[in-house]
């Protein structure tokens, strides 16, 4: 009997007449799954690969990506589809089944892959959802999705944010729900436009961070703070074009005349804002009154007047920075004593113009204090820590490192008074001697770090603070200790 052409090839290559209805069903049903797909891909944004260029992205067991960048050594956001399935003739889908279990990282489950993927940052996670159609799936599962993290000098962060955020607001036209923080941290090319997409399509945001990112403009900000009504948390130190934080005019026509209020700012730091001055902190202060946390370090333009602003407006803030701010004197101590048992955190290192008397100040009127940094006021005596040991006995942690003028009577005074000191700095004080160690370490013994580099101190009386504060580390300079 002679076979038909097909038939004869099909017996040639071992395949039983059942096998090829069996392929015939599973090749119809993949044409309707494919067209399927096709659809959905049409309707549904892909997932953002944030890439370099020249990178080959992730492979997966073939060649890379296709996908590539058509702007020379920059990082931009590229968009793919889904992993698509290539896989029809039975037998070959079982053998790569058989295969595709061998992998150890396939047995775990989808919660198990969820925590995974969330410790991975942004670009990570959207090269995982190149792999399969599981991971896809896994990569875009909201709860990974409410922190956006970028870093890098290379990165075109105005277009990732922009494809992602496109991606997020796929349930939501237009409104990303679960986005909660963005962190796009030492990104040099950040712009104005990046932070006004945040702004229009992140209206949960609570927490961005945009430090050290020169470009951005007040303007952005005003969009974000105005648009953003939840936002507590904000980090723009570095950004030097950043001169106050406040609201738009359309939002302020908008709300009460006690708009000042509707700002939810409770963090701000403004480290490195060179430009800033006494009449932006009004500002600041009159708009964001919730502040509880406010970090000013080398903000050189402030003065004793701008401190009067804020502690008009701004009565609830715990930790307060004004480092090298050269122009705060003694008479700017007496505006942040107004503070009173709310401040916790004080840190006026490098303010040369403080004295023992706005030491008395801070240490009649804040009690409760718990860090203190002075490092480099010379104008601080022992009788400035007199008052501070007396008064602020909860003290837990005190810098008071190159001031020449604190001596062993000094010391003694912190002893007698501070027994929960943890962490004490006296770098380069000159009049320091062993004494005053020893002193320190028998009534501390909670003691946990003790700077005394550039100090003139004996190997006995390091020894001695060893012995007795078991867990503390000593930073110094005697080649004679180890």
């Amino acid at each position: 009997m002679r076979l038909p052409v097909k038939q004869t090839k099909e017996l040639a290559l071992g395949i039983s007449q059942e096998e090829v209805i069996v392929a015939g069903v599973v090749t119809e049903r993949q044409k309707a799954k494919d067209s399927d797909l096709s659809m959905r891909t049409l309707s549904t944004p892909s997932p953002a690969l944030i890439c370099p260029q020249n990178s080959h992205g992730f492979q997966n067991g073939r060649g890379s990506s296709s996908s590539s960048s058509s702007v020379t050594g920059e990082t931009v956001a590229m968009v793919h589809s889904p992993p698509p399935t290539r896989l029809t003739h039975p037998l070959i889908r079982l053998a790569s089944r058989q295969q595709k279990e061998q992998a150890n990282i396939d047995r775990l489950p989808d919660h198990s892959m969820i925590q995974i993927f969330s410790f991975l940052p942004t670009n990570q996670l959207c090269r995982c959802a190149r792999v399969c159609r599981r991971w896809y799936n896994l990569a875009w599962d909201p709860r990974l999705w409410r922190t956006i993290r970028l870093t890098g000098e290379t990165i075109n962060v105005d277009r990732a944010l922009k494809v992602l955020t496109r991606r997020l607001c796929q349930d939501t036209p237009n409104v990303c729900l679960m986005l909660e923080t963005v962190i796009v941290s030492g990104c040099r090319r950040l712009t104005d436009r990046g932070l006004y997409t945040i702004a229009q399509c992140c209206p949960e945001l609570r927490r961005l961070e945009v430090s050290g990112c020169y470009n951005i403009s007040n303007e952005a900000v005003f969009d974000v703070v105005s648009l953003c009504p939840n936002l507590e948390h904000l980090d723009v130190s570095g950004c030097s074009k950043v001169t106050c934080i406040s609201l738009t005019r359309e939002a302020s026509i908008k709300l009460s005349p006690l708009h000042g209020k509707q700002i939810s700012i409770r963090y701000l730091d403004m480290t490195d804002c060179f430009v800033l001055e006494d009449e932006g902190l009004h500002t600041i202060a009159a708009h964001c009154t919730q502040l509880t946390h406010l970090y000013l370090r080398r903000c050189v333009r402030i003065t004793d007047e701008g401190l009067r602003y804020l502690m008009i407006y701004c009565t609830s803030i715990k930790e307060l920075s004004v480092s090298d701010c050269r122009f705060v004197s003694d008479f700017g101590m007496r505006e942040i004593a107004k503070l009173e048992s709310r401040l916790r955190y004080l840190s006026i290192a490098h303010c040369g113009r403080i004295t023992d008397v706005g030491i008395r100040y801070i240490a009649k009127y804040c009690s409760k204090l718990r860090y203190l940094n002075a490092r480099g006021c010379e104008g601080i005596t022992d009788h400035g820590v007199e008052y501070l040991a007396k008064n602020c006995t909860k003290l837990k942690s005190l810098d008071i490192g190159k001031c020449p003028l604190v001596s062993d009577t000094g010391l003694e005074f912190l002893a007698l008074n501070c027994f929960n000191l943890k962490r004490l700095s006296l770098k380069s004080c000159e009049s320091i001697t062993g004494q005053g160690l020893q002193i320190v370490a028998a009534n501390c013994f909670d003691l946990q770090m003790l700077n005394v580099q550039d100090c003139e101190v004996s190997v006995d009386a390091l020894r001695f603070v060893k012995r007795h504060c078991k867990r503390c580390i000593i930073e110094h300079t005697n080649p004679a200790f180890f």
